[in-house]
């Protein structure tokens, strides 16, 4: 019998997390047939069936529920082993995986990625965007990126200095047929954009002013669970629409969008980093959080966005 390697092992815990080959392939980084090659050597190996498969679907059989529960655990520590050992390089090497709602990783990307990879070449960064909240530890990522609100309890935090804006908006057109909402409540009389959260439930539009807060179920002809896709139907004038601000600055600038209530949307602690708590970071981690900190801390002082500073800043 052969014995199994660590490849194989992520392999079986990655297409377990995905549930499908395909998926499991592309975050491997090898073809769907090598994939499929290698779990097959290894059930061959080990004489139990880790997956059902058919054409259309995929599950654990209860090996391989067994195998996921004991050696998932396992291969984290594995993991945590090789980084507290890699940890003792003078140079960061190595690649930090970072999971971020999309328009977090928009904030991130120019003023902590590019400089951070700029300043130590031998690291790379994968940065993964998507709209649901992950377990960043189960699904083997290194940090998340969210809104401070959002952040899990049993997490480090490090804020990124610069408070967030909710911004409510319609089209030119939908405005030329309908009245501009006043107060909050108006709201209940137009079409909106519904959007459900990643845990199922459906996102109540909050609203403050002068110590009032109201928070507002409102009512529309769509749900949808992501930004980008809320935002189109705003564009194609299917109703009101509530965002992050810098989602849709540009278009409200630009004229295609038309914000209302702003005086209802104050700002709001902004996006945070976060991380599990682990004894033994990375070179590469512990540099890219110090990064992070010295750009939250210069954008708290200045009042503006995270701007990047070459080595020397």
């Amino acid at each position: 019998m052969e014995r199994a390697s660590l490849d194989d092992l992520t392999a079986v815990i990655t297409i377990a997390r995905k549930g499908t080959f395909r998926a499991a392939a592309v975050e491997l980084d090898m073809s769907t047939t090598a994939l499929s090659h290698a779990i097959a050597r290894l059930e061959a190996n080990l004489g139990v069936r880790l997956f059902n498969r058919t054409t259309r679907s995929l599950s654990l059989t209860g090996a391989g529920r067994i195998f996921v529960e004991q050696v998932g655990p396992a291969l984290q520590d594995v993991r945590g082993a090789l980084d507290a050992v890699r940890s003792e390089r003078d140079t960061p090497s190595g690649t930090l995986r970072i999971n971020a709602a999309p328009f977090a990783a928009q904030e991130i990307l120019s003023p902590l990625v590019v400089e951070f990879l700029r300043r130590y070449p031998d690291m790379s960064v994968d940065l993964v965007t998507e709209g649901r909240l992950v377990d960043i530890v189960a699904d083997g990522f290194d940090l998340g990126v969210r809104v401070a609100g959002l952040v899990p309890s049993d997490m480090i935090s490090v804020s990124l200095g610069r408070p967030q804006r909710y911004a409510v908006v319609g089209s030119p057109d939908h405005f030329a047929r309908h009245p501009k909402p006043l107060v909050p409540p108006d709201l209940l009389k137009h079409d909106c954009i519904r959007v459900r959260l990643p845990g199922g439930a459906l996102f109540r539009w909050r609203f403050e002013k002068d110590g009032e807060t109201v928070q507002l179920d409102v009512e529309g002809p769509i749900i949808l669970d992501e930004a980008h896709l809320a935002r189109a139907a705003v564009m194609e004038n299917m109703g009101i629409g509530y965002f992050m601000e810098q989602t849709v600055i540009e278009d409200v600038a630009a004229g295609r969008l038309i914000r209302i209530l702003d005086d209802w949307t104050p700002a709001f602690p902004g996006i945070c980093l976060y991380y599990p708590n682990r004894r033994n970071l990375t070179v590469g981690m512990k540099e890219f959080l110090a990064l992070a900190r010295r750009h939250a801390a210069e954008a708290s002082r200045t009042g503006s966005t995270i701007e990047a500073k070459g080595p020397s800043g």
